[in-house]
């Protein structure tokens, strides 16, 4: 089975180890995503210094017909995320639809919490942010991922290929998750 489109949105200031081991693990399990740079060039500056390249600029996707929104964090990748109106109203039509949300260290307490997404719902972020999940009516808890329908958050960059291959997982069933995890040297 063919899995549909996914997308990772990267802001200047990304954690990089979060946006590019994510996208490794899901295109070795076969699984089409799009790195999108929420700037006016496909050159991110990553918060630690380092140049990634995106595959698309956000004016030039749609995501009306996507499987997974990937949020990864760093700072202020995180904050530049959440300052962005087009990402922000991507996340909310996709969650309003029942579209499957990923996001990882600072991205679900910066940018998923604000927009409601994880009110009601158990979700993990970098340590220290927690509050900003449970003062928009989610529930912290500290795990190195927590899932939820539609929706998988995880800590940090060391959190990171649990956090791949949880997506993989819920994309394309056990046997794949645990082949990438197996072929990729991940401890689980």
């Amino acid at each position: 089975m063919k899995a549909k489109q996914s997308y990772i949105f990267l802001a200047p200031g990304v954690e990089e180890i979060e946006a590019m081991a994510t996208i490794d693990a899901l295109r070795r399990a076969d699984i089409p995503v799009v790195a999108v740079a929420v700037d006016t060039t496909l050159l991110i500056n990553g918060a630690t210094g380092q140049t990634v390249v995106a595959d698309s600029l956000l004016s030039d996707i749609d995501t009306a017909d996507a499987d997974w929104l990937i949020v990864p964090g760093g700072v202020p990748g995180a904050p530049n995320l959440h300052a962005s109106k087009a990402v922000s109203d991507m996340l909310l039509a996709h969650f309003a639809k029942g579209g499957r949300i990923a996001s990882i260290c600072a991205g679900p307490a910066v940018v998923l919490a604000p927009l409601g997404i994880l009110k009601g719902k158990k979700a993990t972020c970098y340590p220290g942010l927690g509050d900003q999940i449970d003062s928009n009516g989610g529930e912290y808890v500290k795990e190195k991922v927590v899932t939820a329908p539609g929706l998988i958050t995880s800590e940090g960059p060391g959190t990171t290929l649990p956090f791949a291959i949880e997506i993989i997982r819920q994309t394309k069933g056990d046997k794949v998750a645990d082949d990438t995890a197996a072929s990729m040297i991940i401890a689980l």
